[in-house]
């Protein structure tokens, strides 16, 4: 990712205005959009995930140890993106290697003490239930409504950030 100094526009809307850019393309919020794969995945595994109840391994779980964790990272990166900012983009990343890993080795010592083999079995062997359908319920139940919620908010605060700073 490189980051450029603001260089003029001479689109026919706003000629004449600085704009951040990385690479080639203006940073705003319409590059934070990335982050929409990300919170699919995560609606996705929460609409398939009984917490501390069974080991899932239906929905994204057939394919993904962690995909809770993989939508946090496309969403970091997606708003890391965004931003228009490379210490942003450092501090996310940083922020996400620390805390993800971190979770994961706590996540897996629970699972392992909980379900013993047969989470190693699931880890292994890919055994997968393809019988289980997504539950918009159970998405709920895991309060994934909530992180969408966030997520919301801080699209909007991009929105309005890019709108009254013109650039990020």
């Amino acid at each position: 990712m490189k980051l450029l100094p603001p260089r003029r526009s001479l689109r026919s809307r706003g000629e004449g205005k600085s704009q951040r850019v990385i690479g080639d393309q203006p940073a705003g919020p319409d590059r934070g959009l990335r982050i929409k794969p990300g919170e699919a995945i995560r609606v996705w595994a929460a609409g398939h995930l009984n917490k501390s109840r069974e080991v899932t391994r239906s929905g994204p779980y057939r394919f993904v140890a962690h995909p809770l964790y993989l939508g946090s990272s496309l969403i970091g990166a997606g708003l890391a993106i965004g931003s228009g900012n490379l210490l942003v983009a450092l501090i996310v990343a940083g922020y996400l290697a620390i805390t993800l890993t971190a979770a994961i080795r706590s996540e897996e010592a629970f699972l392992r003490r909980i379900f013993a083999d047969e989470y190693d079995e699931y880890r292994h062997t890919g055994i997968v239930d393809t019988h289980r359908r997504f539950s918009l319920a159970r998405a709920i139940a895991n309060r994934e409504h909530r992180a969408v919620l966030g997520l919301a908010l801080a699209l909007l605060l991009m929105a309005w950030k890019a709108t009254y700073n013109r650039a990020f």
